[in-house]
């Protein structure tokens, strides 16, 4: 028989089951299962004896009884802080509509919802929040004519201006037009340089060329600048053009230049000038759904009251070169993200912009807080100070009138 400290092997424990005594009266042919040494542990299965281990194993994953293991990322504790952010839900904007009159079967076309709020809140950006100083503000086209020329030369600056603005910065188009104001040469001896008709007609191409070339499509615009002076020279009197129809006749003058031409040159404003920006920034804003500048300008003029045609340019044109750009859009520095009212604002952006404002609020109220806090402190002192050197006074003459106890004799 083996010692009691080796362990029995599992072939003698089960023959001895048979045999072992049984208390209930039961048949002495029944098997008892005792536990395998692994399987002192904790019962994790109902299985019988009569099941092999890979059966047992399968029916323990099978039935999750098994722990999964996950991974459990441990950071140090700190100080809880809860910080609730309101994210405004994006308001639900339905584009410009045309809508018919019942009982005359007129058309009409229906703004935008809730245009003039979103209108309103991209001005006052524009005028003093994240979208003011814009470069069309001290650099557009219709600021780059000398206030110094005459009228007709003003008027010939504005259109110059506008030529070449195309597929250029402002910033780059401000200083072209400088070079050409002070560099290009005069037609004839004694004449002054500068920009005027008579000089741009005599100027050589190539020196033309080279005094535009930062421009985009310089060479094209060369071309454009001598013939639209041909003709300015022998269909217009020297002047430029008054209306859209002779505007759009220059060679590489399109609608949107003559708009904005004959409301900067001859204070009409008779269309919308829609620029990439234009363009770009209503479709973002959901107020139409146009493929071409042009389709945007109809679309717009459809429904804008006329008083906004000429500003809505320089509005948008400021809100595109600062804030809401064609790549990396602000949309957290920008009040109409903010306040849910731009439907197309990067949602992460808006975010961490609250939170910036959220902690920079934060900080200010600390700072006043502090600062009343110092004030408070000062006052507190100035009024101790005052009030010590009242109790010091008084007990000084306390003292001086306090009668002097005599010393009793001892009997």
């Amino acid at each position: 028989m083996a010692s009691p400290t080796s362990p029995l092997r599992r072939i003698t424990r089960a023959s001895l089951a048979r045999f072992a005594y049984n208390g209930d009266g039961t048949s002495s042919n029944e098997t008892t299962t005792t536990p395998d040494i692994e399987d002192i542990m904790p019962p994790l299965t109902t299985q019988t004896a009569a099941s092999t281990r890979k059966r047992k194993r399968a029916a323990l994953v099978s039935s999750g009884q098994f722990p999964k293991l996950t991974k459990v990322k441990t950071e140090e504790a700190g100080p809880a802080t809860t910080v609730q952010i309101s994210i405004p839900p994006r308001r639900a904007r339905k584009p410009a509509r045309k809508t018919l009159d019942p009982s005359t079967g007129a058309g009409t076309i229906a703004p935008p919802s809730d245009w003039e709020e979103l209108y309103d809140t991209a001005k006052e950006m524009r005028l003093s929040g994240a979208a003011m100083n814009a470069a069309v503000d001290t650099m557009g086209c219709e600021r780059l004519a000398l206030p110094t020329a005459s009228p007709r030369d003003q008027r010939f600056h504005t259109l110059v201006a506008l030529m070449l603005s195309s597929q250029t910065k402002d910033t780059t188009n401000a200083v072209v037009m400088r070079r050409l104001q002070t560099e290009l040469p005069p037609h004839e001896e004694g004449a002054p340089p500068g920009l005027n008709l008579e000089n741009m007609l005599a100027v050589e191409p190539e020196r033309l060329n080279e005094l535009i070339w930062a421009v985009g499509f310089h060479n094209n615009k060369t071309k454009y600048l001598k013939q639209a002076a041909v003709i300015l020279r022998d269909q217009w009197k020297g002047d430029i053009p008054d209306s859209i129809e002779g505007l759009v006749s220059l060679p590489g003058v399109g609608p949107k230049m003559a708009h904005l031409c004959l409301s900067s040159a001859w204070g009409r404003t008779e269309g919308i000038g829609v620029d990439v920006h234009v363009h770009r920034i209503t479709n973002l804003w959901g107020w139409h759904k146009t493929k071409t500048p042009e389709e945007t300008r109809l679309a717009l003029q459809s429904w804008l009251p006329r008083d906004r045609w000429r500003e809505i340019n320089w509005l948008l044109v400021g809100l595109g070169q600062t804030v809401c750009a064609p790549v990396g859009r602000k949309c957290g520095d920008c009040e109409l993200g903010l306040q849910g009212l731009c439907k197309a604002a990067d949602r992460g952006k808006v975010i961490q912009g609250r939170k910036s404002r959220e902690a920079i609020a934060e900080a200010d109220g600390d700072a006043k807080i502090a600062k009343l806090e110092d004030v408070k402190v000062e006052a507190v002192a100035g009024s101790l100070d005052d009030v010590a050197g009242v109790e010091v006074k008084e007990e000084i003459e306390d003292e001086s009138i306090r009668p002097t106890r005599r010393r009793g004799k001892m009997s």
